[in-house]
């Protein structure tokens, strides 16, 4: 009989991550809209993160982008930052409950893979199946709570969800920057060894 399954450190402070840091996002978002106007809130926490996250690349000696790349990256930031992150706080800003927002943006997988196939990619019963289940799993979660939107916050949302997917199936295609902090990271995680 094999002992008692012993859970990695990044697998716990993913679903940390995922649990709580993203779980919690469209509460924020929620509250914040209460006094910012959405897309400055929005523009400021994006712009102090890439900054920060510029300046800690730079500083670990990662060449800067080129002109192309620059294009690139302010492409895909409009389609992800903009619509599809100001879209969920324009949305809050209208009176769209958080949960409402969390479960318009679990369509986000449904169509990143509905956004592939402008690409050629074909996806799996599985990948279906794990996207549906996701859905309901969202909607289970929401069960209870007041899912109050207007007609334009839900809009907002699904257009929020197809412009981050579109982004994202997108900037497989572009030359952008490829991960370059994965190196850096891999350093300093106390975890992985260098």
């Amino acid at each position: 009989m094999p002992g008692p399954r012993r859970f990695p450190l990044p697998l716990i402070a993913a679903f940390f991550a995922l649990y709580v840091i993203w779980g919690s996002t469209y509460l924020v978002i929620r509250i914040g809209v209460e006094y910012w106007p959405p897309l400055l809130l929005a523009g400021i926490r994006f712009c102090t993160a890439g900054a920060l996250m510029y300046g800690y690349l730079r500083w670990r000696g990662v060449p800067a982008p080129t002109w192309a790349q620059w294009k690139a990256a302010g492409m895909i930031g409009i389609l992800l930052l903009t619509f599809g992150n100001g879209g969920v706080s324009v949305a809050e800003h209208t009176g769209v409950s958080s949960g409402v927002a969390a479960l318009a943006v679990a369509t986000v997988p449904l169509f990143t893979l509905l956004c592939g196939y402008f690409w050629g990619a074909r996806n799996t019963r599985l990948e279906w199946a794990g996207v549906i289940l996701g859905i309901i799993g969202i909607a289970m979660l929401n069960m209870g709570s007041t899912l109050q939107s207007s007609p334009m916050g839900a809009v907002l949302l699904l257009l929020a969800a197809a412009s981050w997917a579109f982004g994202s199936v997108w900037s497989r295609q572009l030359p952008l920057l490829r991960a370059p902090w994965r190196v850096p990271l891999k350093c300093w995680w106390p975890v992985w060894r260098c």
